[in-house]
């Protein structure tokens, strides 16, 4: 995890807007909820500033006393390097592709001109083309368009991230916050300059619920550059947050579908609860119906003796959304392990995910 998250920050720096530098609680934000994790989560915050820590020490970023974390240019050298490699390598398929193209052309014109000397001089003797030949000179002038078209998404490739005005590291993919929770593929598409490829929208683990957030993927580095210029316009009532996200080192990254739902839930059998904290009496409860109240918690776990001595929910701090999860605190450490014998039961439906907290 730690791995993952150190990658993550990189990639997000480097999709700022000089490339380099973001503040500290910002990048925060982007880089957990890039990770599908709850950007207030105490345990998720720790783990960022530890990947912070871990990232300084290698000498990859420096984080000043203003909260200013900034890339090494080191770090942002060998990021460019690989890019320029990986375009250069483009840049050669596609002058092969033109060469071979070239020979191609030349050998056609000369079979041609060969196919018409001899249909005149069959003419001339009274007879005419073969139909068999001329549908296969249909089919050459078919396979010299194929690879005509061929040859042109080469160079759109080469072309896809050459850094621009807004954009200098050439990013193509772009995370999108605080999106209306009816907002869809067209509605999405329709509201971005320049051309959206792919659509990830993000959704919560457990839950399979959304986010009101996404990845996208824009059809070159000026497209992504327009498509930033639009942060904070107002898509059905809501002010977008974009950002540079840049993927990670070995991310699939676009997927092979066009649009797709990230974090769905899958059914996993009931999860292993951490190390008991002494005399705790306070549980953590996930996975929870929508339709939960805290009578519902009062019953269920009163199916085990254990009496609720208070509950609190969580929300989502900009929409008020119910998360799914909330914590529960009990009169007593034996009343709390009695209720704790219930993580993976089912409550209105669903398997309730129990952990202690403190």
């Amino acid at each position: 995890m730690g791995d993952q998250i150190e990658e993550t920050i990189l990639s997000a720096l480097r999709g700022s807007e000089d490339g380099r530098t973001m503040k500290v609680k910002g990048l925060r934000k982007l880089v957990l909820l890039q990770l599908s994790e709850d950007a207030e989560d105490k345990s998720a915050k720790k783990r960022f500033k530890k990947a912070v820590q871990s990232l300084e020490a290698t000498k990859k970023l420096t984080l000043n006393d203003e909260g200013l974390i900034k890339l090494k240019k080191s770090e942002t050298s060998k990021y460019l390097e690989k890019k320029k490699s990986k375009k250069r390598k483009l840049e050669g398929k596609s002058k092969g592709d033109n060469d071979k193209e070239e020979e191609e052309n030349v050998s056609s014109k000369q079979k041609k001109s060969e196919e018409e000397s001899e249909e005149s001089a069959t003419a001339a003797a009274g007879f005419t083309i073969d139909t068999e030949k001329r549908q296969e000179e249909a089919n050459d002038d078919g396979i010299e368009e194929d690879h005509a078209d061929d040859n042109n998404n080469a160079v759109d490739d080469a072309n896809k991230n050459v850094p621009c005005k807004g954009n200098p590291t050439g990013v193509t993919r772009l995370f999108v916050g605080n999106l209306p929770f009816k907002v869809d593929e067209a509605s999405l598409r329709d509201f971005l300059p320049g051309e959206c490829t792919h659509i990830k929208w993000i959704t919560d683990k457990e839950t399979g619920r959304f986010y009101g957030s996404a990845f996208i993927e824009m059809r070159n580095s000026k497209d992504a550059a327009d498509a930033m210029g639009i942060n904070g316009a107002e898509l059905m009532g809501r002010k977008l947050k974009l950002n540079y996200a840049p993927a990670r080192e070995g991310d699939v990254w676009p997927p092979r579908n066009s649009v797709v739902t990230g974090g769905q839930a899958q059914s996993k059998g009931t999860k292993s609860m951490s190390e008991k904290p002494e005399g705790c009496m306070k549980l953590f409860i996930g996975n929870l119906s929508y339709d939960i109240d805290e009578d519902g918690i009062h019953k269920f776990f009163g199916n085990v003796d254990a009496e609720v001595k208070a509950v609190r929910w969580l929300h989502h701090r900009d929409t008020g959304d119910f998360k799914g999860v909330g914590f529960v605190e009990f009169w007593s450490t034996e009343a709390c392990e009695k209720a704790a014998s219930l993580n993976g039961k089912n409550l209105l439906g669903r398997p309730i995910r129990i952990d202690w907290t403190d």
